[in-house]
């Protein structure tokens, strides 16, 4: 009978330390997950979770931006602008130009969701900001630039691998030579986001 229950004892002794085992397994691999989000990977989950109003506040140039994302890429989030105005705004933000984004707690617990591995099928994750830029460009869309040194109206002329030209003009004037001001060339690293009106 003391045998039997000496047995008894570590069997279950045995058993709460793999339980314990497996456990501190468990939070292991979860540490190492989380260590391996990007910013990307936690702007994607928030975006396909739909947590709060689906909206996300992100610090950019010194301000806040409230963005409802619709496509994240390689390097970029566009969305809707949510600023209280009757007029609908686009905009397109380099990820490398977020400063911070502000979240609550449903958001935080959001994005931090494992999200299924990605099969190379959304080809949004493959472009890169470069790809967007020169879409625009392209559709001769007029955009309002925010850049470190204040922000810029035109029209997108061309776009190389690190860099746009823009043709300054009023955001009131089509595009045309008369209507420009002059051009400027600005590096990918100067633009905090773009605007399209």
């Amino acid at each position: 009978m003391r045998w039997g229950k000496l047995f008894d004892d570590l069997e279950g002794q045995l058993e709460q330390e793999l339980e314990a085992e497996d456990v501190d397994l468990r939070a292991e691999e979860e540490r190492l997950r989380l260590g391996r989000l990007g910013l990307r990977d936690r702007l994607l989950a928030l975006q396909r979770s739909g947590a709060g109003d689906g909206s996300v506040a992100l610090l950019v140039a010194g301000t806040r931006l409230a963005v409802r994302p619709v496509s994240i890429g390689k390097d970029w989030l566009s969305g809707d602008v949510i600023d209280g105005s009757a007029r609908r705004a686009q905009c397109v933000v380099p990820l490398t130009s977020i400063g911070g984004v502000l979240l609550d707690r449903e958001q935080i617990r959001a994005s931090l969701v494992a999200l299924p591995e990605e099969d190379g099928s959304r080809l949004s994750a493959r472009l890169g900001l470069a790809f967007v830029l020169r879409d625009l460009c392209r559709r001769r869309r007029a955009v309002e630039l925010v850049t470190a040194s204040g922000t810029i109206a035109g029209t997108i002329d061309r776009v190389g691998r690190d860099h746009l030209d823009l043709a300054q003009h009023s955001l009131d004037a089509a595009r045309r030579e008369s209507a420009v001001t002059h051009y400027r060339v600005l590096p990918f690293t100067e633009l905090q986001y773009l605007r399209l009106v």
